[in-house]
């Protein structure tokens, strides 16, 4: 049986949202199938829509797809999440010496553990890949950029606890 968001006599904009989710895809978005890219190989996954939320896997390194944790990235693993995936990809550039960026840590993995069929969270330690963090532009750390369909959608800096980067994370997905 299909569901209402598969129906061709629903509306446009309801066929093009995600059930799972809180915002809308644009057109690129196969209605049947979300890209999710393994956090281990970096290979791109369909995952059926209805499955998203049964701890899917990846079809080649057999890894969790959606196991709630950041992905640590380097410049190969961070183009992939970000032009591939169909979830959007919250990036915090970061360095092991920085104290604000060490204190935000625990707040980024719990908001990451909690939107993790929404979102992928992935670190970027900047001392470790200083190449990307001149492609973005970071200036300061800790920087959170969150990206959809392969293009910046918002920029922070600064560090913030769990509470704050979960809803200023909610309102840049909502507003793009």
């Amino acid at each position: 049986m299909r569901s209402l968001y598969h129906s061709p006599d629903a509306p446009l904009e309801i066929r093009r949202r995600h059930p799972h989710l809180d915002f809308t895809f644009g057109d690129n978005l196969s209605m049947a199938n979300l890209h999710i890219v393994c956090p281990q190989c970096q290979r791109t996954n369909r995952i059926p829509e209805d499955r998203v939320l049964d701890a899917p896997q990846c079809g080649v390194c057999k890894s969790p797809l959606l196991d709630g944790r950041p992905v640590e990235a380097d410049s190969n693993a961070l183009s992939a999440h970000i032009e591939r995936s169909d979830l959007p990809v919250v990036v915090d550039f970061w360095a092991p010496w920085c104290g604000p960026c060490r204190a935000m840590a625990p707040a980024f993995l719990q908001v990451a553990r909690g939107l993790a069929t929404r979102m992928r969270f992935v670190k970027v330690n900047t001392e470790a890949e200083p190449a990307l963090a001149n492609r973005y532009g970071i200036r300061g750390i800790p920087t959170l950029i969150v990206f959809r369909g392969g293009r910046e959608i918002g920029r922070t800096s600064g560090a913030m606890d769990a509470t704050q980067l979960e809803a200023w994370v909610a309102r840049t997905a909502a507003q793009a």
